[in-house]
């Protein structure tokens, strides 16, 4: 079928759940990975993130610190997600004085970073969003999250890291594109294994699509963005009150169950008119009553008319989402 004419109000039958679903429409662009070795004593500073970084310790140990006595160790084997980190110091001596982390390396030209040895060694890399994307998930997050290499999914990470290690090492064609499907595929087991051990505690959005009545909610809504739905009829879907369904949902996703219907709806709509399909064609497949109405949905999202905001998209200029909605 013609991803023009597809009809958007379903999503890829092979992505039935709900986080395959969402990952499926974000503009998730994974940066550049490095590798950092270390030998000796060390401290670094780096700066604050405002997007989603993972680090792992493949070799050796260390320690991470934000300040305020949130400091964590990590060993051989552990990997950990920064999400809109402050900044922090990796160090294996806390009373050394931290040195620029950015300026001590010339990351410019290489993607390794040396320190007198390498007793030590650790694998990053930083994931990039779509403005409004970026609220989603990144909201869901702590901003330092652990996955320790004794917990039960830590060997299937590790084996996805020896593989991203080899490639930020290796000279081979197309280390670049594996580098950056292989991050994908770490977030995603990251994201799998902090729900195993959490339960969801702690994972706002996230928790909210394995939990059994709000995730089945938020399940309908992706299988049929078009359908009127009303929050009568998905509380009733769920087997809740109208109100009890609104409030588990709102704590969870941290949206009203409607808000986060538009915000989905335009979610698809955005990855339509990337396809290019036209305005009037994907009114009509999310289930508006005429272009008009469509329009000023898309505008209460992105800031911006349809056309207008995937003209400014094609040319590089990302908007913030409205902050006043």
């Amino acid at each position: 079928m013609d991803p023009k004419t597809s009809d958007p109000k379903t999503t890829d039958p092979k992505t039935t759940d709900p986080l395959s679903q969402v990952f499926s429409l974000l503009d998730v662009r994974a940066a550049r990975c490095t590798r950092f070795e270390a030998g000796g004593r060390w401290s670094y500073r780096f700066p604050a993130k405002s997007d989603l970084k993972f680090g792992a310790v493949i070799q050796g140990e260390c320690w991470i610190d934000f300040g305020d006595e949130a400091r964590h160790q990590l060993a051989s084997g552990d990997c950990f997600l920064l999400s809109n980190a402050p900044a922090y110091i990796l160090a294996n001596d806390e009373h050394l004085a931290p040195e620029d982390g950015i300026a001590a390396f010339d990351w410019a030209q290489s993607d390794v970073a040396r320190h007198a040895g390498g007793d030590t060694v650790l694998l990053a890399g930083s994931f990039g969003f779509e403005a409004s994307d970026a609220e989603l998930l990144l909201d869901a997050l702590p901003r330092f999250l652990l996955i320790p290499s004794r917990s039960p999914p830590a060997s299937v990470i590790q084996s996805t890291l020896g593989i991203l290690d080899l490639e930020i090492r290796g000279t081979g064609i197309g280390a670049a594109v594996l580098t950056n499907r292989l991050a994908d595929v770490l977030l995603v087991q990251v994201l799998r294994a902090a729900l195993d051990q959490t339960d969801g505690e702690g994972l706002g959005w996230i928790n909210a699509l394995v939990d059994a009545r709000i995730g089945k909610a938020i399940g309908l809504m992706h299988a049929d963005a078009a359908h009127p739905w009303t929050l009568d009829a998905l509380a009733g879907a769920v087997a809740m009150s109208r109100s009890a369904f609104s409030k588990r949902f709102k704590s969870l996703v941290g949206l009203a169950p409607l808000d986060y219907l538009l915000r989905w709806r335009m979610r698809l709509a955005r990855d339509q008119l990337r396809l290019g399909a036209s305005v009037s064609a994907i009114a009509a497949r999310l289930g508006y009553s005429s272009e008009s109405a469509f329009g000023h949905a898309f505008k209460r999202v992105y800031g911006q008319a349809p056309k207008r905001y995937w003209r400014r998209q094609a040319i590089g200029e990302k908007f913030l989402i409205n902050p006043n909605k």
